[in-house]
C-alpha cells in the first residue's frame, strides 16, 4: 500500500508550474507610461538646409548631355539651341531629331551618370534619354501633352516639366 508521504510526492511531481505574470505587466505599464511622457519630446518638424541665391558673377555651364525642348508661344519648337523643330500640331520632326540623336548616343555610349558603371544592363537602357520640356504657363496643357506624347514615341523616358518663368 502507499503511505501519505508517497501520495504526496506523486502529487507534487504532477503538479503544473505557472508564471506568476504580474511582475512583467508592471513593467509594461511602466514602460507604456515612459514611452507616452516621451513621445510628445521628439521634435514635431525637421530643419532643412535651403541653398542661399547663387552668385551671379559665376557661370555655370549646362550639361551637355541635357535635352530641353521649348514651346514658344507662337506653338513651334526648339531643341537647346536648334530651332524650326516642328510645332505642337506637327511633333514629326523633332522626334525624328531625337530618335537619329539616341541612336547616336547609343554608338558613343553616351551613358546615364548613375547607370555608367553598370555593365549588367544592355546599352540601350543605360542610353541618356532625359528630356525636359520648357512652356509658358499660358499655354493650354493639351498642347503640352501633344508634345509629351511626340517626345515618348521617339523614345525619351523620364520626360520631365521645367518650371521656369516663360512669357
Amino acid at each position: 500500500m502507499m503511505s501519505d508521504h508517497d501520495v504526496l510526492s506523486v502529487s507534487a511531481t504532477r503538479s503544473k508550474p505557472n508564471i506568476n505574470v504580474t511582475p512583467l505587466i508592471d513593467v509594461l505599464l511602466v514602460m507604456l507610461i515612459i514611452f507616452m511622457l516621451a513621445a510628445p519630446l521628439k521634435p514635431q518638424r525637421f530643419l532643412a538646409k535651403v541653398p542661399s541665391q547663387p552668385d551671379p558673377d559665376v557661370r555655370i555651364d549646362p550639361n551637355p548631355n541635357t535635352l530641353v525642348v521649348t514651346i514658344n508661344s507662337d506653338l513651334s519648337l526648339k531643341l537647346n539651341s536648334l530651332t524650326d523643330m516642328g510645332s505642337v500640331n506637327d511633333t514629326s520632326k523633332i522626334s525624328a531629331t531625337l530618335s537619329d540623336l539616341f541612336q547616336q548616343r547609343l554608338q558613343n555610349h553616351v551613358y546615364k551618370y548613375e547607370l555608367r558603371d553598370r555593365p549588367d544592363l544592355p546599352d540601350s537602357v543605360r542610353i541618356e534619354k532625359t528630356v525636359f520640356i520648357k512652356a509658358p504657363r499660358s499655354l493650354p496643357y493639351a498642347d503640352v501633352v501633344r508634345v509629351l506624347d511626340g517626345l515618348k514615341g521617339a523614345g525619351a523616358s523620364p520626360i520631365g516639366l521645367q518650371i521656369d518663368d516663360l512669357n
